[in-house]
């Protein structure tokens, strides 16, 4: 009862039907391929002694049917491929460019950045759109949230399984009325194997060639079955090793601002300050990820200038009458120097913006890849019950454990209040460097000397423990209904470490007094240790140890995300045409979600000295939701139409936050012959705010001081708009901060943010002409997309919002508007006031065409198979408030507007040779930052690099296939390609490559993959 009458003549139907129909990758599925675990329960029937093909479901769609034709464009990824491609985990396949397009993805290579779900975190965005956009499935059924910290909002790809994969299949469109409101931008499904006839092992190991990021993966899976019941599983284990900054020539080597271009020789870096000491360019200055350190802050002093220092900073110019004696100039900064005898302070010298030390050997260790290790197990089966309508039980277990940690560099700034006994005496009196921070660090006392110090290395570590259970019942109704309903809960528990300093005990160490020959806390609760006195090795960062321990501290928290879902599908003939039978589909669906994030108590209390304070982010939501699908072959086998079927569906939508809504989308496919096809669909969604976007708490907190984009603004060229915009709010040249930034993060519910709402239009042409016998076969595909949401939910960071607000045009910083409404300057103290969080953006649109080409050749003895994949944008656009001009973003840097991948695969009996190549177009941002003014753009072209040329990857393997065993071979990025460079302008970048996963930061790597069948 439980086997289906199924032919491996009509299994190889159906692939050769996703094959032709969706050409998307080189696929060859196996006529031993495993029914698809989302499959409905169909009857086989025999009709003239023929039997009927089983029908599946394909992802887009509720009804089960006989092929893989579809009104929205599928595309369908099998396991042979992603062994090919040497990727060693399911993140590496779907955040590969074949499915993202191009389009940025949160993965390892974001080390120590703040990202939604935490440190280690891996989500997948369509088009560009957000993980909170993009909807992920395992077997036709969700995959909750998973990671740390409060913006947990989106599955983490680490929690998937690897080896038990049978294929992907992508919906590249909007199917909020089939799946829910988050199906904004796509879907992707995660199909397992089911039935497991033998035990298979598998081992696979990725190893750079210049040391770092290795991947080893060991993989088990085997299964069990009887006439009425099977069960199968896997189990894995994933190592990642830590690649740091320092592990690549490129990262580490000599990040630069890349000021100027040489007209000579056409590359920027000619007006690169230079560094003394070694009479080239300066690394790591502080526009390119370094940080200040190894000096002192004071009020303006007259000194001598330190070597590379052009003077002047702290009231005049250069060509300015100083009125000081030869020599010697104002600063405000100043570096240890024992030979300097003259000035205000003997024994420092002045030194310049760009005359400070931005880097120490320790960046280097900062994490560029970050290591994990992870335990993945997974278990499903079945049981016919002989009951409910020939009904089958079926359940599914995935649990999860991701262990990773980052390395990162900490500044501290060491503030020693006026007057205080730690400071020499020739600081006695100083006036006050900077008002008493508002964390009370310095016991609200003034500021004197502020002290910039390169402390080191600071570790943070995830411990996520994740899993999901599913149990279903699925069987059939009368003769042609069928029906499953489930049940699903999963949860998501992490803990999360980082080392901070502790305000409290930063505050008590500096309220000393005398004590012997040194100091003591006036405090001495806690194990108190006074801090250190003001010296030249202070301010190198050579501080006791037994301080250190006692200021630097880990400090802990907790995240839980848990999710329920109820659903319930029925799906059957509706009633017959003239043309065919119209099948449908209806449901509903219940889902209910809570977060719990409780920040390390430290953190709650504001006392995580230079970090953000973070309050609990608890909330939670439930969703109400009914849908149908209909499905109506219009016209069949007449003149002119082998096929006209309209496909319709909708939901209705209900939150307990936000109220409800309906979505619709009305999809159309049309075959005038057997080999074109032609499909088009339009279609609504409507989204409520992730929980975290929602219920994030409230914080408040302070940001360096070297964050604000006016501090030396008079070095800048005349036309930057930074410069203009500084100097119209009446700041001086040498303006220099010296007050932290603060920040005010609100949560959704405290801005008023709205749920979203987008509409989604493809249309697309499919070609399968019959080639003459010899020329092989050929399918071509092209769609058109068109998505645009309205009242987008996004998260402004505050440096972000400050770099964008300075860089705009004159007028809309002078009229406050987009992002400069949410940025204030003080009129008495010139301190920056900037407010984020959560808001609506009022557009966001994406349009553009995917090209699929897929041809298959008879050579020789073997067969070449040679697929190409194209996306190709031509809208990337989006506005933050309603009063703003719409921009088109597309084509600047790390939003390209064409993207590619070739696939040529050479099959000769048990040997397959697979060359593969990735392409990303050059960008360019001169265009968009300049916004339509001529001198801007020639200002930005002549000073800044902000542009990348085309970028190329090659990637060879072989795999041979034996008697029960595999064994694949091969090369990424044979080239050794690097990642282009820019200026840190404008984006994040690491080292001088634009931080975006796009770009290859490994390097050239080898890849081995073994696999046995018992």
């Amino acid at each position: 009862m439980y086997q289906r009458h199924r032919t491996k003549r009509n299994r190889l139907s159906i692939a050769l039907s996703a094959v032709l129909v969706v050409p998307a990758a080189p696929m060859a599925f196996a006529q031993e391929q495993a029914e698809p675990a989302n499959q409905a329960p169909v009857r086989d029937a025999e009709t003239d002694g023929a039997t009927e093909l089983d029908k599946v479901v394909v992802t887009g769609s509720r009804i089960a049917r006989d092929t893989f034709n579809s009104p929205s464009p599928v595309q369908v990824i099998n396991r042979e491929e992603t062994t090919l491609t040497e990727f060693n985990s399911t993140a590496g396949v779907l955040q590969s460019n074949a499915i993202t397009g191009g389009s940025a993805q949160i993965n390892n290579s974001f080390g120590t950045l703040v990202v939604d779900g935490g440190g280690g975190v891996n989500t997948l965005s369509l088009r560009g759109l957000g993980a909170t956009r993009t909807l992920l499935l395992l077997n036709g059924r969700r995959v909750a949230p998973a990671g740390s910290r409060g913006a947990v909002g989106s599955a983490d790809l680490n929690v998937l399984p690897n080896i038990l994969i049978d294929r992907v299949e992508i919906l590249k469109d909007g199917a909020s009325s089939i799946y829910g409101s988050d199906a904004v931008a796509g879907v992707v499904n995660i199909i397992t194997r089911q039935k497991v006839d033998s035990p298979v092992v598998e081992f696979q190991h990725n190893a750079t060639q210049h040391g770092g990021g290795d991947e080893t993966r060991w993989s088990v899976m085997g299964g069990a079955s009887g006439d009425d019941w099977w069960v199968s599983g896997s189990l894995e284990l994933y190592h990642r090793s830590e690649m740091a900054v320092g592990d690549r020539d490129w990262a580490s080597g000599c990040p630069r601002p890349l000021f100027g271009l040489d007209e000579a020789t056409g590359e920027y870096g000619a007006d690169d300050p230079i560094d003394p000491a070694t009479g080239k360019p300066k690394c790591w200055t502080i526009d390119d990820n370094g940080v200040t350190m190894n000096l002192i802050g004071t009020p303006n002093g007259v000194g001598v200038p330190g070597p590379g220092s052009l003077g002047y900073y702290g009231t005049n110019f250069p060509g300015e009458d100083s009125g000081l004696p030869p020599g010697m100039d104002r600063f405000n900064r100043w570096r240890p120097n024992p030979a300097v005898a003259e000035g205000d302070f003997p024994g420092y010298e002045g030194v310049d913006y760009y005359g400070r030390d931005a880097f120490e050997p320790r960046l280097l260790n900062k994490s560029l890849v970050s290591p994990t290790k992870n335990v993945t197990g997974f278990l499903q089966g079945a049981k016919a019950l002989d009951a409910l309508g020939e009904a089958e039980l079926y359940f599914e277990v995935l649990a999860h454990r991701r262990e990773s940690s980052q390395t990162g560099y900490r500044q501290l700034t060491l503030d020693y209040p006026v007057n205080s006994p730690l400071l020499p005496a020739m600081f006695d009196g100083l006036p006050r460097y900077s008002a008493p921070p508002g964390n009370g660090a310095t016991n609200g006392q003034d500021v004197a000397v502020r002290a910039f110090i390169g402390f080191g290395n600071y570790r943070a570590e995830q411990i996520v423990d994740f899993y999901r259970a599913t149990a279903g019942l699925k069987g059939f109704i009368g003769k042609s209904w069928n029906y499953d309903f489930s049940l699903s809960h999963a949860e998501s528990d992490a803990d999360y470490m980082i080392e901070s300093f502790l305000t409290d005990r930063y505050a008590r160490s500096l309220d000393v007094v005398a004590a012997g020959n040194g100091f003591a806390c006036r405090d001495p609760s806690g194990g108190c240790v006074a801090a250190p006195v003001l010296n030249v090795d202070t301010v190198g960062g050579r501080l006791p140890r037994d301080w250190v321990n006692y200021i630097f501290r880990p400090t802990w928290g907790n995240t839980t995300y848990d999710e329920s879902t109820i659903n319930l599908t029925v799906d059957g003939p509706v009633f017959d045409l003239p043309h065919g039978t119209a099948y449908g589909a209806f449901g509903a669906e219940y889902r209910q979600a809570e977060i719990d994030d409780a920040p390390a108590p430290d953190s709650v209390t504001g006392n995580l000295y230079g970090l953000t304070s973070s309050q609990p982010t608890r909330g939670k939501d439930s969703v109400r939701e009914a849908f149908a699908e209909v499905e109506l072959p219009l016209l069949s086998g007449v003149t002119g139409v082998n096929e006209l079927t309209l496909n319709v569906s909708g939901r209705y939508t209900h939150y307990d936050s936000y109220g409800g809504d309906t979505t619709y989308k009305i999809g159309l496919l049309y075959s005038p012959t057997e080999w074109m096809s032609l499909r088009a669909s339009n279609g609504t969604s409507f989204r409520a705010p992730a929980l975290f976007e929602q219920f994030l708490g409230a914080t408040t907190s302070t940001a360096s001081s070297s964050g604000d984009p006016c501090n030396d603004y008079g070095s800048l060229p005349q036309a930057d708009p930074v410069r203009v915009n500084c100097a119209s709010e009446g700041l001086p040249g040498d303006f220099n901060q010296n007050n932290s930034i603060w920040v005010e993060t609100r949560g959704g519910q405290e801005t008023g943010l709205a749920a979203e709402t987008s509409k989604a239009r493809t249309a697309g042409i499919i070609l399968q002409p019959n080639l003459p016998e010899g020329l092989g076969e050929l399918s071509f595909a092209a769609d058109y997309f068109d998505i645009e949401v309205e009242n987008g939910v996004k998260r402004l960071a505050a440096a972000e919002t400050l770099k964008l607000c300075y860089s705009g045009t004159a007028a809309d910083f002078q009229a406050r508007n987009g992002l400069c409404n949410l940025v204030t300057r003080g009129a008495a103290t010139s301190t920056l006031e900037v407010v984020t969080g959560y808001v609506n953006i009022s557009v966001d649109k994406v349009r553009g065409w995917d090209f699929n080409l897929r041809y298959v050749l008879g050579v020789g003895p073997g067969e070449l198979r040679a697929t190409a994949q194209v996306t190709h944008f031509t809208e990337q656009s989006g506005k933050t408030f309603p009063g703003d001009p719409i921009k088109n973003r597309n084509g600047i840097l790390n939003s390209p507007e064409y993207s590619g991948q070739l696939d040529l695969t050479y099959q000769l009996q048990d040997w397959q040779l697979r060359y593969g190549l990735e392409w990303i177009d050059g960008q360019d941002s001169y265009a968009f930052l300049a916004d339509g003014d001529q001198d801007l753009y020639d200002a930005y072209k002549q000073t800044y690099k902000m542009y990348v040329d085309d970028y190329h990857l090659s990637h060879l393997s072989l795999k041979y296939t034996g008697d029960g065993w595999s064994l694949t071979g091969g090369v990424r990025n044979l080239a050794d390609k690097e990642p282009p460079r820019i200026s840190g302008r404008v984006i994040d970048i690491i080292g001088n490559a634009p931080l975006y996963s796009g770009y290859d930061f490994l390097g050239r790597s080898f890849f081995m993959n073994f696999t046995k069948k018992f």
